[in-house]
């Protein structure tokens, strides 16, 4: 199902910030937004959380306790081999792979998650509303449906915050 949707062009990253300023002011709902370079200031001033850290917090703690508790049973429970009257349990030995292996979980199950979240798989058709934003320009992207407003509403807000072009466009 193809929607319209309301697009507008900055030439910098800071008529982009006064743009996202202007219509949050408006309660104008941005889409999404795409930069030639990461521009932390506009995710900051789009107020959207991530729970990223806590799922990979999640992640790392489930790790380390499946690591610890494989380790232990392993080394203690399963195969337990003395070596010249060594303790079995011996749990500083295991610190180095717990590290090691807790990395390498959190690394896979954040890249695992963050494809998931951003519906990126094998195969799929790149969606880029315009090309010019992986050049210099700044695109403030709006649903048409779910801004809150209508193309002559976004357009003048978008033109008085410094906006170089806005029009619309079908996907």
């Amino acid at each position: 199902m193809n929607t319209t949707h309301i697009i507008g062009v900055f030439d910098s990253k800071s008529d982009l910030l006064a743009g996202i300023e202007g219509a949050r002011s408006k309660n104008f709902i941005i889409d999404e937004i795409y930069t030639p370079y990461p521009v932390m200031e506009a995710i900051d001033a789009l107020k959207r959380k991530s729970r990223f850290t806590i799922a990979a917090f999640v992640i790392g703690f489930l790790a380390v306790v499946g690591v610890l508790s494989f380790l232990y049973w392993t080394s203690v429970i399963d195969w337990p081999i003395n070596y010249g009257g060594k303790p079995t349990n011996a749990f500083p030995s295991f610190i180095i792979i717990t590290l090691v292996l807790t990395i390498l979980s959190v690394t896979l199950g954040s890249l695992f998650i963050f494809s998931l979240r951003a519906r990126i798989y094998p195969g799929k058709k790149y969606f880029l509303p315009d090309e010019r934003s992986t050049d210099d320009k700044f695109i403030m992207l709006f649903d048409k449906n779910t801004s809150g407003a209508g193309f002559e509403a976004i357009s003048s807000v978008l033109k008085a915050s410094g906006a170089s072009e806005v029009y619309e466009k079908e996907f």
